[in-house]
């Protein structure tokens, strides 16, 4: 059994519980479509891309939106009350600096875009400023999301920081460990969450195990063509591979092409990237729109106002493995007919 189907439109978000969201790195909204599936109500965002803020107000008609630097953000001296009296302060850090992929570490401390346009910016002090901006509205709670390879490694010492940080401003918080694919979401994703609250409520429980959703499920009718550089490896990808290095191997005896994935039917969708691409092992062509759209439980009549489809998931929280987190936060913590405290 599923709590949310992956299939799903906005038209029926219906935002019936008193629970006030304001997001920050909001993206294309994968957070906020997760809250108001639970009900909440989100007031408004921050977000620094002024393509993907547009997308944004577009389909989530904020309240209150400010596309800018969190950083300016936190400078702005008056504020609406309703930011400063939230349920819930939500963020996703930009986190590639921490990714497990390549040298990480090169990359701490240097600026860097995401995209032709957008700001340059340090994204390994992200969560710091965002942490800043915890301090600026004092929330019930803090709901922050980011790559796994966040608890790997030397960046361990930032995880310390950040919980020292969190601590100084009188939270308690839970570290989780979730993977998507048991979140009603039909995608291979593993992401670390940072769940704190200054209310003393009792520990929070996360123990999500719904059924898989194997790309069979969701896959189009139709993919796109195969990318010109990987046509030759095609005729050579046989059952059971999941990267087009094992075709390269075939071939030429070079392990290459790591990013470009495979998706059996029978299998769980990869994670989705911003680089690389993801195919079909059915009929050996790429992902279409939908297929990325669908994997990712975006909602299926989003207006991605000519922004890259596959760019915006795989920058984005799928928006039904927040809806299960925001849930739980519901009957565990924020239900009035509920235990939420400890005494």
């Amino acid at each position: 059994m599923n709590r949310y189907n992956w299939k799903w439109n906005l038209s029926e978000l219906k935002q019936d519980k008193d629970v006030k969201v304001f997001s920050t790195f909001s993206c294309g909204g994968g957070s906020t479509m997760g809250y108001k599936r639970a009900g909440f109500q989100v007031l408004g965002n921050v977000e620094i891309d002024p393509k993907i803020n547009a997308m944004y107000v577009k389909n989530h008609h904020p309240k209150y939106n400010y596309c800018m630097d969190l950083r300016d953000f936190n400078a702005i001296e008056t504020l609406p009350d309703e930011l400063c009296n939230l349920d819930i302060l939500d963020g996703s850090p930009p986190c590639s600096t921490f990714s497990i992929a390549g040298k990480r570490e090169e990359g701490w401390g240097k600026e860097k875009q995401f995209k032709e346009g957008q700001k340059f910016q340090r994204l390994d002090d992200l969560f710091f400023v965002f942490l800043d901006t915890v301090e600026k509205l004092n929330p019930k709670i803090v709901i922050a999301e980011n790559v796994v390879g966040l608890l790997q490694g030397n960046a361990k010492g930032y995880v310390n920081e950040i919980l020292k940080r969190f601590k100084e401003l009188g939270y308690t918080v839970q570290v989780f460990r979730l993977n998507s694919m048991y979140m009603d979401t039909p995608q291979i994703r593993e992401r670390v969450f940072f769940i704190g609250n200054r209310m003393g409520y009792k520990p929070l429980k996360l123990n999500f195990n719904y059924d898989l959703i194997p790309f069979g499920q969701i896959r189009s009718g139709e993919g796109k063509p195969v990318a010109s550089w990987n046509r030759k490896y095609v005729d050579y990808i046989l059952p059971g591979d999941r990267d087009f290095a094992a075709a390269c191997t075939r071939l030429e005896g070079k392990r290459k092409l790591f990013s470009d994935k495979i998706c059996d039917d029978k299998d769980v969708c990869q994670t989705i990237v911003t680089r690389g691409e993801l195919y079909r092992f059915a009929d050996k062509r790429r992902f279409s729109d939908n297929d990325y759209i669908s994997a990712q439980s975006f909602p299926q009549d989003y207006d991605f106002e000519g922004n890259e489809i596959k760019f915006v998931c795989g920058m984005s929280v799928p928006p039904n493995m927040m809806a299960n987190i925001a849930t739980e936060i519901w009957s565990q913590w924020l239900n009035p007919e509920g235990t939420k405290t400890n005494d």
